[in-house]
């Protein structure tokens, strides 16, 4: 008999445990270098980093040797279990967004409209099934008032039609589905209680989504201004890094004609980190039918690569035309920093998962003037990076900022992110040299 959740499995890295007598750990970089590079680069700023630099103290110094101390049971379960829960709903819940990737073609506005909207309720679904009575918070980018809208009712109509049909699924993930489907206000309602009822800042704590579409869904929980876990689902990104120069149409062609298994890891992934784990993982998306969700559902540990020689590195390249960001930049910066290999194109926010998966080394970010950031579009893959040992900084090197609202304030110039310290150094002083030239 299905349960409202199955035991959301309190100790999630150590489920996926290593061969009885083998410990592996993956080593962020030590404050030290991190200090000595950000003194080297900015010395009149380094006071600005002391904050960041401690922060890294807090969460990696101690962190070999609490893993020894697990080894021996000398760690209360209060610490391992902290998030556990939330991070367990969190994996189910964008497995199930994800979904939808099969089920609409993307072919016209109106069916990312339905996507989005769709994700929302799903989201909001699982979390009042499985948080019990727990209060919880949504940021999103859409006003549900765009849903209730009189000319807004085929909308509305393919919204609950959509996700009626996704949650007719919520057995195989573990969470017992709704008696009937679910009707218009009910969905409305769902959305109206738990979405954009709460505005961001340095206090409280709140969920943040980023509906995304057939490349991206990105799930992320922030507590007093610190992102504590995140998930990232690209129902769409090929694991086999050969298929990623291919366009989405020929993906979904060769899908049908050769479906994917969950050994080969062709197609569709989740990746997820918690806040202290010093660990991030991915697992594959449930593909068929009869597939079931069961913890760990075939996860592997991400390992970043270990490339620190920019002429030896992948940067990913932004595919929307329509973003606001220079692409001749960016470019003319891969060359002056050295980088020499074809740029992977990759779309939204699948860049972090395509440097997580080791296809790639870094991606850079340079929006146009006046150009905000938002923070559901950015803190999940934040802290998958941070946690796996990578790093995600603005273009001077400072930490990036979630506890100011809905954007990320004080961004310098662009994002930039990388797979470890060294690669990242070099970047930003390719920067500051390339900087002075450009017109943005």
């Amino acid at each position: 008999m299905p349960l409202y959740c199955y035991p959301l499995c309190a100790n999630l890295p150590y489920t996926l445990k290593h061969d009885t007598f083998t410990h592996t750990l993956v080593e962020p970089s030590s404050t030290s270098s991190l200090l000595s590079f950000l003194h080297h680069k900015h010395p009149h700023n380094l006071s600005r980093h002391l904050s960041f630099a401690s922060k890294f103290d807090e969460i990696y110094s101690s962190h070999a040797m609490e893993e020894d101390r697990k080894m021996f049971g000398l760690v209360s379960s209060e610490q391992e279990e902290c998030y556990s829960k939330e991070l367990g709903v969190a994996v189910r819940a964008v497995h199930m967004a994800c979904c939808l990737s099969h089920k609409l073609d993307y072919n016209s506005t109106h069916d990312y409209e339905i996507a989005d909207w769709s994700v929302q309720a799903i989201v909001s679904w699982i979390f009042s099934r499985c948080l019990g009575n727990e209060n919880f918070s949504i940021l999103v980018k859409d006003d549900v008032k765009t849903l209730t809208k009189t000319d807004a009712s085929g909308l509305l109509e393919s919204v609950v039609k959509t996700v009626d049909e996704i949650l007719a699924e919520s057995p195989r993930f573990g969470i017992q589905e709704t008696k009937s489907p679910l009707g218009t206000s009910e969905i409305i309602d769902m959305i109206k209680s738990h979405c954009n009822n709460s505005v961001g800042g340095l206090s409280g704590k709140f969920w943040t989504l980023s509906p995304g579409d057939q490349h991206a869904v990105a799930l992320s929980l922030i507590e007093d201004g610190e992102v504590v876990l995140g998930v990232l689902g690209c129902p769409n990104y090929p694991i086999k890094k050969e298929w990623s120069s291919y366009p989405y149409s020929y993906l979904r062609i060769m899908s049908k004609l050769a479906p994917p298994t969950h050994e080969s890891w062709n197609k569709g992934c989740v990746v997820y980190a918690k806040r202290g784990s010093g660990k991030a993982w991915k697992q594959p998306l449930l593909l068929h039918a009869h597939d079931k969700f069961v913890w760990p559902n075939h996860a592997k540990q991400v390992c970043f690569s270990s490339i620190e020689d920019p002429s030896l590195a992948t940067f990913c390249e932004t595919v929307e035309k329509a973003n606001p960001i220079s692409h001749s930049f960016t470019q003319g910066l891969a060359h002056t920093v050295g980088l020499r290999k074809q740029p992977l194109k990759v779309y939204s926010m699948a860049k972090y998962a395509a440097i997580a998966h080791g296809d790639a080394e870094a991606f850079m970010k340079f929006a146009k003037a006046g150009y905000k950031e938002r923070i559901w579009d950015h803190a999940a893959g934040f802290i998958i990076m941070q946690e796996a040992g990578g790093m995600v900084t603005d273009a001077r090197g400072s930490p990036l900022n979630f506890s100011k609202g809905l954007d990320i304030e004080g961004i310098d110039r662009g994002i930039v992110a990388s797979c470890g310290a060294t690669l990242h150094e070099k970047i930003i002083d390719a920067i500051d040299a390339s900087w002075t030239s450009s017109c943005l």
